[in-house]
């Protein structure tokens, strides 16, 4: 998927297009995730659609829960939930930097073996 290192750099248009797609699969990610905390909130927490939502926005954005729980397994759902958003986030992030970061390193390698040739 990325080019090794003794292989010249993607071109801007090609990088741009390597960009976007890790950035519509981070994209995808978080749909996923804020899919899985609405259901969460609405069957488990008995909130309507609109709090569900609101909820599960607040939790994935990190920002905390709005309404109170008030059953057992809503509070447990929403442990795990904001436990889960945290590693998503973090996994997300590395998904959407992951083609800067190559690109950088790739750039600094190239520049180091070109000196020592």
């Amino acid at each position: 998927m990325y080019e090794h290192r003794t292989q010249r750099l993607l071109t801007r248009s090609q990088f741009l297009g390597r960009a976007l797609a890790h950035l519509a699969i981070g994209l995808g990610a978080i749909a996923v995730a804020l899919a899985i905390g609405i259901g969460g909130y609405h069957y488990i927490a008995r909130l309507k659609w609109v709090d569900a939502l609101l909820n599960a926005s607040m939790i994935l954005g990190g920002m905390g829960p709005v309404d109170p729980l008030n059953s057992t397994a809503a509070k447990v759902f929403a442990s795990f939930y904001a436990l889960f958003s945290g590693l998503m986030f973090v996994g997300v992030l590395a998904v959407v930097l992951a083609p800067f970061v190559h690109r950088l390193m790739h750039k600094l390698h190239m520049e180091e073996s070109d000196d020592l040739k």
